[in-house]
């Protein structure tokens, strides 16, 4: 099962992708944690984005599609894999197909979940991070027990440069500009499949998978 989540900063793409990932055992490949994973470690690729991420601007395609062909090579993806916040433009997309073609492989399908601004703006500016473990928390939805501390290590939570309202909309609006004609990309070949996901999570899950479950049969 190849699968692509689909939406803007903040539709959920992350959690689902972690549902789906326990659900079907495939491996969950977020490129943005793995940006974020080479800033904290200082390496050669996290120097080059960091200043990027931190603007709320998108990572060039060539650094990106090469991290991906790289990630891809690995065993644990021979199976299958979810993609989460990749691809963000059609020319990534179409980088994508022609990785797959070499694997002799494609997508089997792209959810495309669909949120609001307004929603997106008070999920992102309401959730934490611990800088430790980098388990994350919703002051809304998902708080932790001690407010402002992780539950598991006991360290003040963080708000992530990213989070911040005016990256928030300023992300928002480059997914629109740069994102959206995707779905017309994937709609053309026949494997989108658009959600709700303003939904409560464990129905936006149980959802997917049902849907997901269809198209394997």
């Amino acid at each position: 099962m190849r699968i692509v989540l689909l939406g803007a900063p903040g539709a959920g793409k992350g959690t689902l992708a972690k549902d789906l990932m326990s659900h079907f055992r495939i491996p969950h490949i977020s490129t943005g944690d793995m940006f974020r994973e080479a800033v904290a470690a200082g390496t050669e690729l996290g120097r080059k984005v960091q200043g990027i991420l931190e603007s709320g601007s998108l990572v060039p395609d060539e650094i990106v599609n090469q991290v991906v062909e790289q990630r891809l090579s690995k065993s644990d993806c021979q199976n299958g894999f979810i993609f989460d916040g990749y691809p963000r433009t059609v020319p990534q997309a179409i980088a994508l197909d022609e990785i797959l073609l070499k694997m002799s492989a494609k997508l089997d399908a792209v959810i495309y979940l669909e949120i609001s601004e307004q929603t997106v703006v008070k999920r992102l500016t309401s959730r934490r991070v611990c800088p430790k473990c980098g388990r994350i928390y919703n002051m809304i939805s998902m708080r932790p027990k001690n407010d402002e501390l992780c539950d598991d290590c006991g360290v003040k939570l963080i708000i992530r440069d990213d989070d911040k309202e005016e990256v928030v909309r300023k992300r928002y609006r480059l997914y629109h500009e740069m994102t959206e004609p995707l779905v017309s990309y994937y709609q053309d070949r026949n494997i989108l499949i658009r959600v709700n996901s303003e939904i409560d999570h464990q129905d936006l899950a149980s959802q997917v998978i049902k849907v997901l479950e269809k198209v394997i049969s």
